[in-house]
């Protein structure tokens, strides 16, 4: 089981940071669209190419994959659910999950022109998988809880 052990979590840790890597940049994509856009139409369609083809095919891949990964850890049995840590990290997946479909959904609002948020917000809902990513490590590397 140790190297089936590995090799998952080497899956599941490549996956994270792949997912990561989009879910950090798309929201960035919606502030070049929301504060170019207006001044440069041109770059709209350029915008709504990088933005689709971001979350299809790399986010979303990524994010099943860190799934798949993650519960096929689960499934070996080695986590203590007693403790908060894993509860914690659980929490913050859902969130960060939720965060990856509000972007998706978000990506259909600014290409059919419904979005309603200002380049500022998009700034302030980049945040968001930040401070997610930040209390999942310190709960499962540091496991204060």
């Amino acid at each position: 089981m140790g190297d089936l052990y590995l090799w998952l979590k080497a899956g599941h840790v490549i996956s994270v940071i792949a997912w990561m890597a989009g879910i950090f940049y798309l929201p960035r994509l919606f502030v070049y669209h929301a504060e170019t856009g207006p001044s440069v139409p041109d770059m709209i369609p350029v915008l709504q190419v990088m933005e689709r083809r971001l979350i299809r095919a790399i986010m979303t891949p990524a994010m099943i994959a860190t799934w798949v990964f993650g519960l096929a850890l689960i499934a070996l049995g080695l986590v203590d659910w007693g403790a908060v840590w894993p509860w914690i990290k659980a929490v913050c997946v859902l969130a960060m999950t939720a965060f990856h479909f509000w972007c998706a959904g978000e990506r259909k609002r600014l290409a059919d022109g419904s979005a309603r948020m200002t380049g500022r917000g998009y700034r302030m809902m980049n945040e968001v998988p930040t401070l997610l990513l930040i209390v999942i490590v310190v709960s499962v590397v540091v496991r204060p809880f």
